[in-house]
C-alpha cells in the first residue's frame, strides 16, 4: 500500500511539471507566428504550462507588445490552428481603463474587476492583430465581472442597475454581460447569489 501511494505522488508530481522540450516547441512556433502576423515591437517572453486543465491548451507562448505592454498567449487549438488572444487582451484593457474612473467614484468596496472577451475574437472578425481597432466598433459581448469584498447591502441592486445603464447611456458597450459577486481579497465567496445581466 505504501509503494502504491508513493508510485502515484511521484506520478503526479512528474504530471505537474512542465516538459521543457513542449515549451521550447510552442516558443518556437509563436515566434514563427509573431515574425509572420505582427510587427517587431511584439515579442515572446515566457510559456505558461495548464497542468490544471484550466484552458483548451496545455502548453502556450507568453507574448508582450513592447510598445503598450498588453501580454498575451499563443497557443495552437484543437485543430492545430494558431490562435492569439492580442486582441483580446487589448480590448479587455482598453475596457477596463473605460470603465476605471465610474467605478472608482461610484463603487468604494471593490476588491478587484476585470473584462474578458472570447480569446480568439481577433480571428472571428478577421482583425488585424496589428492594428487591433476599438471594441466599440464591433459588435461584440464582453464580460464584466466586479467583485465586492464585503457581504451584500441593500443598496448593491440600485448601484448594479446604474452602472448597466452606465455602459449603455455612455456607449461603453451596446451589449455585454455584468456580474456583480462578493469576494473577499483572498478568494473566499462571501455571498453565493451574485446580480448578473446580459443586454
Amino acid at each position: 500500500m505504501v509503494i502504491l501511494i508513493a508510485i502515484l505522488a511521484i506520478t503526479f508530481i512528474i504530471e505537474m511539471r512542465p516538459d521543457s522540450k513542449q515549451e521550447e516547441a510552442i516558443k518556437n512556433k509563436a515566434d514563427r507566428y509573431l515574425n509572420e502576423n505582427f510587427s517587431e515591437n511584439f515579442e515572446v517572453f515566457d510559456a505558461l504550462y495548464d497542468n490544471m486543465g484550466n484552458f483548451e491548451f496545455e502548453y502556450a507562448a507568453k507574448a508582450r507588445n513592447t510598445k503598450n505592454d498588453v501580454e498575451f498567449l499563443i497557443y495552437e487549438d484543437d485543430n492545430r490552428e494558431i490562435i492569439d488572444t492580442y486582441v483580446s487582451d487589448k480590448w479587455a484593457k482598453d475596457l477596463e481603463s473605460d470603465i476605471r474612473p465610474y467605478l472608482k467614484d461610484n463603487l468604494a468596496d471593490i476588491n478587484d474587476y476585470f473584462a474578458m472577451f472570447d480569446d480568439d475574437i481577433g480571428q472571428k472578425l478577421s482583425i488585424d492583430s496589428s492594428n487591433p481597432e476599438n471594441y466599440k466598433e464591433h459588435e461584440v459581448t464582453p464580460l464584466i465581472r466586479i467583485n465586492v469584498a464585503r457581504g451584500k447591502k441593500e443598496k448593491d441592486e440600485k448601484q448594479f442597475n446604474d452602472f448597466v445603464t452606465y455602459l449603455k447611456d455612455e456607449e461603453i458597450l451596446k451589449h455585454g454581460i455584468v456580474i456583480f459577486s462578493y469576494v473577499s481579497k483572498d478568494g473566499a465567496i462571501l455571498e453565493e447569489e451574485e446580480w448578473r445581466k446580459e443586454f
